[in-house]
């Protein structure tokens, strides 16, 4: 479909919704819930098209600039330009144009010096548009960004707990006032480096420049989002973020079993608090979700729920269940992943290292990114660990 069409399309549906929403009104100038989800459902279908034609347009700007001529001819004379150059800290329209012009010369015409975040020698920061893709990608394969609270941080992030609470007490009258003693602690996001780098050789920058601007882009944001899965699960906090599986630091430990039965699984949900169970999810790996789906309660019916509808989680004893390789064999996590944050230091940064592979004949990539993710409640997640999984009957 093109452009135009698109954007009849969404025209069309625009008056749609608005004629619907009018003539759906009760007397009370009003709609019904039925009728007011409906409409919901005609705005996500509109800012889905929006979304996609903004795609498009950045697409067809892509052709347009590989239709241009390398060689323009001189038509006129020359002339010596004495206007400085306005220098701007974050390289956005000029990372894209030196992008595609080192791209079609074959990386003849950058700079032969390259230094992270300094754009005069060539260093240049991901512009918006790369970096947005970069983060569309950990969303996709990073089950903790999705559930995780992420913050952008410019330095050191403090974060304010309420260590101990305040309790009420009984008191007769006219007796004197008893204080309680309340404290508070405090949890620091830091930021661990974190990189990818790639080689590719000159022959594919030559041969298929515009398809490598996309393996790349996606190629890195695989990279990072696994690297990021483990260490928001496992990390210990050593050079890189304390996972929620950590023995410090992580969740709290509910219980110890030899083997999983559904009563385990119960006393699992159970040992979370209350206001901590309505978001709460249940995060496992893959091998110990099989040893679940045979697991019945007192009533015969499987505690495990599959989910027919595409891209909905399945469920366990009602609750969401999140699955990842990352996630360790011998321990579940059950809890509302809010209380984990993650802390993302700055802007990624992307470089083009020539000289470095100049002999083999090709040329590096490097991506690189600042992060940190501690849990800032373990009592929001409790952790059962598994000596030996296993499936039986309650």
């Amino acid at each position: 479909m093109t452009i135009a069409k698109m954007l009849k399309k969404r025209k069309d549906t625009v008056d749609a919704a608005i004629k619907f929403a009018e003539s759906r009104k009760t007397d009370k100038g009003t709609l019904t819930d039925e009728d007011y989800e409906t409409y919901q459902k005609m705005e996500k279908e509109i800012e889905d098209m929006s979304r996609e034609i903004l795609r498009m347009q950045r697409v067809e700007d892509l052709k347009n600039e590989f239709e241009k001529p390398i060689n323009t001819p001189i038509v006129s004379k020359p002339a010596i330009n004495t206007k400085e150059k306005e220098i701007s800290f974050r390289a956005r329209d000029e990372y894209k144009t030196a992008m595609i012009g080192a791209l079609r010369s074959n990386f003849r015409n950058v700079s032969n010096v390259l230094q992270e975040g300094v754009d005069a020698d060539g260093g240049y920061l991901v512009p918006e548009e790369y970096d947005s893709r970069l983060i569309d990608v950990l969303e996709e394969e990073n089950i903790m960004r999705v559930l995780g609270t992420k913050i952008v941080t410019s330095g050191q992030h403090k974060i304010n707990v309420a260590a101990t609470k305040p309790a009420a007490s009984w008191i007769e009258e006219g007796k004197p006032l008893t204080f309680g003693e309340t404290t508070f602690d405090q949890i620091y996001l830091d930021a661990f480096k974190l990189h990818v780098a790639i080689k590719v050789t000159e022959e594919l920058l030559y041969d298929n420049a515009f398809g490598l601007e996309n393996y790349i882009v996606t190629q890195f944001g695989k990279a990072l989002s696994n690297a990021e899965e483990d260490a928001f699960l496992n990390g210990d906090g050593k050079n890189k973020p304390t996972g929620i599986f950590a023995a410090a630091g992580g969740g709290t430990v509910a219980d110890t079993v030899t083997k999983i039965t559904s009563d385990v699984m119960i006393n699992l949900v159970y040992a979370l608090k209350r206001p901590y169970r309505k978001n709460a999810r249940f995060i496992m790996n893959d091998k110990t979700l099989v040893s679940l789906r045979t697991l019945k309660d007192n009533n015969g019916a499987y505690i495990w729920q599959p989910n027919y509808q595409s891209g909905e989680p399945d469920r366990i004893l009602g609750y969401e269940v999140y699955t990842s390789a990352c996630a360790p064999t011998d321990a579940i996590a059950f809890g509302d992943y809010s209380y984990y944050n993650i802390g993302d230091r700055g802007t990624r940064s992307f470089a083009e290292l020539k000289e470095l592979f100049a002999g083999n004949g090709m040329v590096g990539f490097v991506a690189k990114e600042r992060v940190d993710g501690k849990l800032v409640l373990p009592e929001a997640v409790q952790i059962l660990k598994i000596g030996s999984v296993s499936a039986a009957k309650a």
